[in-house]
């Protein structure tokens, strides 16, 4: 798919972040969108955006957990447009909780979201894809479905999941010789609300001696590497050139050739620096 004119392209967790952004650089680029999200208010403000740029674009409050749910709306989008081409399935959360302390009820609600929203979205989407004689499925993982992080099981879990998901989807696709193809994206930090939005489980305030807050003040500073803008031009070329995988931002490319060159030991390092960052600061001697 080398442009993106007079296509159609769907879009999950549309309403901030990278949803947003791929919605108004794809309307800019003349493509049409339908967008979803949990957030209908900001949503409308996605659409409002990218209306401005004279595309058609409709609107559905969705919860992509609910399988049901993207099917239904799969289908609106082609009576609605006459067609779908692309499938970007954005949608996520975030958790933060320890394997052992980690309640049962939110692993469940990550993996509905981030990893069975990516199969829903998929499945649902695909015929239609088919069908419209040139597709692309455009699936978010992160850098987190390359490498493991504490306190990240959940997260890495859903976002690995993805991961494997999508590359078998591809070489599927890749044997069938279909019109469609998928590209798996592996974003790093990204300028996004996740963080703000995600869950702590209070225990990391007893095990750390950092507030939720705190908590979630860290991760922002850590994940406010690449603006979203910029994520959504790199994922754009990288449907254009048919790439498998695309690695967005500097850590993210960084971070997957330590993992290449050190493999399994890569978790060495990751614990190295995560002493070193937790590392209580000395006071500063005051001077004679």
């Amino acid at each position: 798919m080398k442009d993106f004119k007079n296509k159609v392209a769907a879009i999950t967790g549309a309403a901030s972040g990278m949803g947003r952004t791929l919605a108004v650089e794809l309307a800019r680029r003349g493509c049409n969108l339908a967008i979803s999200d949990v957030n209908d208010a900001e949503l409308v403000k996605t659409a409002e955006l990218a209306s401005q740029h004279g595309v058609r674009v409709t609107v559905r409050k969705l919860d992509v957990s609910k399988r049901d749910e993207v099917y239904a709306w799969a289908d609106e989008v082609v009576r609605d447009h006459g067609k779908v081409n692309l499938i970007f399935n954005n949608a996520g959360v975030a958790l933060t909780a320890p394997v052992e302390h980690m309640k049962i009820s939110d692993f469940e609600w990550i993996m509905g979201i981030n990893f069975w929203g990516v199969v829903y979205g998929t499945q649902a989407f695909l015929p239609h894809l088919k069908a419209s004689g040139e597709g692309h499925v455009i699936n978010t993982s992160s850098l987190f479905g390359l490498m493991a992080v504490p306190t990240q099981s959940a997260y890495n879990a859903s976002k690995f999941g993805v991961r494997g998901f999508t590359e078998a989807l591809r070489m599927e696709l890749d044997m069938e010789g279909a019109c469609v193809s998928a590209t798996c994206v592996h974003p790093g930090g990204i300028a996004t609300n996740i963080a703000n939005a995600g869950k702590v489980d209070p225990v990391m305030e007893k095990l750390t001696g950092q507030s939720v807050d705190a908590h979630k003040r860290r991760a922002n500073k850590l994940i406010n590497v690449t603006t979203a803008e910029s994520a959504a031009l790199q994922i754009l070329q990288a449907v254009e050139n048919n790439e498998r995988r695309v690695l967005v931002g500097n850590d993210a490319k960084k971070l997957d050739k330590v993992i290449r060159l050190f493999g399994s030991a890569y978790q060495v390092l990751v614990m190295k620096q995560l002493r070193k960052m937790n590392k209580p600061r000395q006071p500063a001697r005051s001077a004679a």
